[in-house]
């Protein structure tokens, strides 16, 4: 809490105090920055309407940056390192995903809005404004990757539970890295195409606004690519306990970096998400390692 947030002056005369300084530059700095990241990211909309909601947005953010500077009567530069990052990561993984990304660590300021209010009322407004954003930015975009994500979701989901447990008991019966990387796949490649089949007619049979081919590329394309990433370690190691247990850890980042994604897009959840995927898909190998290790001992698979 700031005790005092002018020093005594000349009669009409308001001086702020070296501490209420201090914590308007790193908010003056904080709009700065997202002026110029909004501005960097509006170029990347081609729709006209989203692309202006987006530099009203960027207006609003310079309007921020003005206003403390008439409170420090100083110019403070961006952040040129956040605003690279974010239009990296906004390019990569989605305009939604980049923006409710800033917005999350935008959303930590509010509070130091709110104590600043009481030493100056203006502020208000500007809390509104940032409090406003996340509303708008919701009803923004339509992109593509957010209308296919529950295919995407469906083809990641798929490929861990089933190779997670579909590797563990090859482990345990083949004892041997070609034969389990082989094997897993040709059982990875005919079961994306099933699965991108599967999303195909059951998008066209539901009559949904998708287009099912486009659905049917996203869920056997993320199937394909994660059963890539789980059999790399047998293509690259001798030890099968080993590269099994690499596997395992391989899956488990999929699923931290795969539920951040959807939590940050879709505003779910984090934890009760991974959660409930990892449990899923660590049990079922579980059970497939034991039934591997059963299937090795009683009808005597050597390799």
């Amino acid at each position: 809490m700031l005790i005092s947030s002018y020093m005594p002056a000349a009669e009409g005369e308001k001086i702020l105090t070296p501490e209420l300084r201090a914590r308007l530059e790193v908010l003056q700095k904080g709009e700065i920055t997202e002026y110029h990241i909004y501005r960097k990211l509006a170029a990347l909309v081609p729709d006209p309407h989203n692309r202006s909601v987006i530099e009203k947005m960027a207006d609003e953010e310079y309007g921020h940056y003005s206003f403390w500077k008439k409170h420090t009567g100083r110019d403070v530069g961006p952040d040129r390192v956040k605003v690279e990052f974010y239009y990296f990561v906004s390019r990569l993984f989605g305009l939604t995903f980049g923006i409710k990304l800033m917005e999350m660590r935008e959303s930590e300021a509010v509070e130091t809005y709110r104590e600043i209010s009481m030493y100056i009322p203006e502020t208000a407004v500007i809390l509104r404004h940032e409090e406003e954003h996340e509303i708008q930015i919701i009803a923004l975009l339509d992109e593509k990757s957010l209308r296919y994500v529950g295919s995407v979701v469906l083809g990641i989901n798929d490929a861990l539970v089933e190779f997670t447990g579909s590797l563990a008991g090859f482990t345990l019966a083949l004892q041997n890295t070609q034969l389990i990387a082989a094997a897993g796949l040709i059982m990875g490649i005919a079961a994306s195409l099933s699965m991108g089949a599967s999303e195909y007619l059951s998008q066209k049979s539901e009559g949904s606004a998708n287009n099912p081919m486009t659905a049917a590329f996203y869920t056997g394309g993320a199937y394909v690519v994660t059963v890539m990433v789980l059999i790399m370690p047998f293509l690259l190691l001798s030890a099968p306990l080993k590269a099994y247990g690499i596997t395992l850890s391989l899956a488990i980042l999929i699923i931290v970096l795969f539920t951040f994604y959807t939590s940050v897009a879709k505003d779910l959840p984090f934890l009760k998400r991974f959660a409930e995927m990892a449990a899923i898909s660590l049990g079922i190998a579980a059970i497939s390692f034991v039934i591997g290790l059963l299937v090795r001992i009683y009808l005597n698979v050597e390799v």
